[in-house]
C-alpha cells in the first residue's frame, strides 16, 4: 500500500490526509485553532516552490530594513 520510495514529505502528508478522513473533529479542532494562530504548514503547502522563495526574501528584506531603521 505505501511506496518504499516515498519522500519524508509525501509520507507526513499522506499521513496527516490519513488522519483528517479517520478524525474528523479532530480536523474541527485544530482548524478552529489554526485559525487564531496560523500555520505556517499550511501556507507553505499552498504556495509553490517560487512563491515560497519570494515569501522568505520578503521577510528577511523587511527585517534588515526594520534593523537599519531602529538602529
Amino acid at each position: 500500500m505505501t511506496d518504499n520510495n516515498e519522500s519524508p514529505e509525501e509520507t507526513r502528508e499522506r499521513l496527516r490526509q490519513q488522519e483528517i478522513r479517520n478524525n474528523p473533529t479532530g480536523n474541527l479542532h485544530d482548524s478552529f485553532h489554526r485559525a487564531n494562530s496560523g500555520s505556517l504548514v499550511d501556507l507553505f503547502n499552498g504556495l509553490s516552490w517560487k512563491a515560497a522563495a519570494v515569501l522568505i526574501l520578503i521577510l528577511i528584506i523587511g527585517t534588515i530594513i526594520m534593523l537599519a531603521f531602529f538602529k
